[in-house]
């Protein structure tokens, strides 16, 4: 009897956190519904710099590397292919695009770590940009880091010489 008690204590627990797991997310949801919608990329993304692929980690709220970002399909880890092009980047998640034009697109540089990645040292590239009127950073860790930031660098090089 006392077996039983236990168990069904343990499992009643286990409920309840997962009950709280998911108000919380929906909370943050909730939160942040003010955030725009994401840019459909556009038909011709114009000279294709490079197309690698990857891991999307995250996006959250610039320089608060805890804030995850959860609407518009960029709360989950996920593959990638990311297109950097002469219009911006193209990150291609399974069922969504993310794509960041090179107006909106502020730095790229390493990183380490964000809301529950942790990797060896400059293991992520870090993709500062303009989401509506908010600074966002998104996190990738690529499988050819240095030809992904060579195209970034290229890409930022060529906005600022315009």
């Amino acid at each position: 009897m006392d077996r039983t008690i236990l168990q069904a204590t343990v499992v009643m627990f286990l409920a309840l956190l997962l009950l709280l797991m998911v108000l919380g997310w929906m909370a943050r949801r909730r939160r942040q519904r003010d955030i725009v919608p994401l840019q459909q990329a556009p038909a011709d993304l114009g000279t294709v710099l490079t197309t690698l692929d990857g891991k999307y980690v995250a996006t959250t709220a610039s320089g608060d590397p805890l804030d995850r970002i959860a609407v518009h399909g960029l709360g989950f880890r996920s593959n990638v292919t990311a297109v950097v092009a002469e219009t911006g980047i193209l990150l291609q998640l399974p069922g969504k695009d993310l794509f960041i034009p090179l107006g909106d697109l502020r730095d790229v540089r390493r990183a380490t770590w964000t809301i529950d990645r942790v990797v060896e040292k400059d293991g992520l590239h870090l993709i500062e940009w303009m989401l509506g009127d908010r600074v966002v950073d998104s996190y990738l860790r690529m499988a050819e880091p240095t030809e992904f930031e060579r195209a970034a660098r290229s890409l930022l090089a060529d906005r600022k010489s315009r």
